[in-house]
């Protein structure tokens, strides 16, 4: 297994690009691509050990992001779910310091400097 702890599944790369410039600490940014299948996340958990990990949820708030959060709930029960605020609508479009305030609270450990940013 791998020795990061905590796992943030996120959509695109373009999200795990952002997520991986806020964050300070060893988390494994998980991508999922977009939607997945049944099968292909019940593979994706056994191969990650998400059931032995800290696992966060921050998907976009759109109709797939909020199905695809809906899906990993039902199979991730213990994951914790990290929300962007509906008027950015996507995870990569959200300004830095918001990404870095809500990792912050869920207790990731992220560059101090994007907790300084602006709108």
């Amino acid at each position: 297994m791998d020795e990061l702890s905590k796992v943030i599944i996120v959509e695109g790369k373009q999200d795990k690009k952002k997520i991986n410039r806020v964050i300070e600490e060893d988390a494994f940014v998980l991508c999922t691509f977009g939607t997945l299948g049944l099968h292909a996340l019940d593979l994706m958990i056994e191969e990650h050990q998400l059931d032995f990990r800290d696992v966060f949820i921050l998907t976009d708030e759109d109709e797939p992001g909020i199905k695809l959060r809906k899906l990993l709930n039902q199979e991730i029960s213990h994951a914790q779910n990290l929300y962007i605020d509906r008027k950015y609508r996507e995870v990569e479009e959200t300004p830095e310091y918001v990404l870095a305030s809500i990792l912050q609270a869920a207790d990731i450990n992220v560059d101090v400097d994007f907790l300084k940013g602006f709108e």
